[in-house]
């Protein structure tokens, strides 16, 4: 039997029970089950990192990136052998992102709602940088390999510039659920980019 999720801090929320069939729509991609998941863990994260994170705009980043190694994980050949402890496992993602992000020093300075494709390094750098002629064959073949979601959220937010909450209606997800969209789209993107850069390193060695 599945068990309550608990979180000392979520006094007040009404708790979700999980099991295999859950996290198995969960990882086939349902969207409905996925809004639940983000529009569920969304409430219990940000009560945690509200208490811990001066800066809303981190607390956004932070959040984005738990649901980010989440989705990752569940997704993965591993996956998770308890679906039961589904919530202790958020809970403790969240944890490690936070930990990372008190050792990293970093600077709470403010991200634009429209620019959340300020990551540091320069794979994902290299979106912004489609324009460019010598970029152009080489995030095409990038795209290619991305699964069809994560091909059109790239191409219409990117490429063909289109309005974002044209997309979310497009989509059918609200704009906080089209936000972690389009973080992993960008984090599928940045995996093969940097794949692909390690081949072609290796090609000119």
């Amino acid at each position: 039997m599945a068990k309550l999720v608990r979180c000392d801090e979520a006094k007040g929320l009404q708790f979700h029970e999980f099991d295999q069939s859950y996290v198995e729509r969960l990882c086939s991609g349902d969207f409905r089950t996925e809004q639940h998941f983000v529009g569920y863990f969304s409430e219990l994260i940000q009560l945690k990192l509200r208490s811990r994170v001066r800066s809303p705009e981190i607390v956004e980043d932070l959040r984005q990136e738990t649901f980010a190694r989440v989705f990752s994980t569940l997704r993965s050949e591993q996956g998770i052998r308890q679906p039961e402890r589904l919530g202790a496992f958020v809970n403790s993602v969240c944890n490690n992102v936070l930990l990372e992000h008190y050792r990293s020093g970093t600077r709470e300075d403010p991200l634009d709602d429209d620019e959340d494709s300020k990551f540091a390094d320069k794979s994902v750098d290299a979106v912004t940088r489609i324009s460019q002629k010598q970029m152009q064959q080489k995030v095409g073949e990038i795209l290619e390999d991305l699964s069809e979601r994560d091909r059109r959220i790239i191409k219409e937010i990117f490429l063909e510039d289109r309005d974002k909450d044209d997309v979310c209606t497009d989509f059918g997800v609200d704009r906080e659920y089209f936000r972690v969209l389009l973080h992993r789209a960008k984090l599928s993107f940045k995996s093969l980019y940097l794949k692909s850069m390690a081949a072609s390193s290796g090609d000119k060695a």
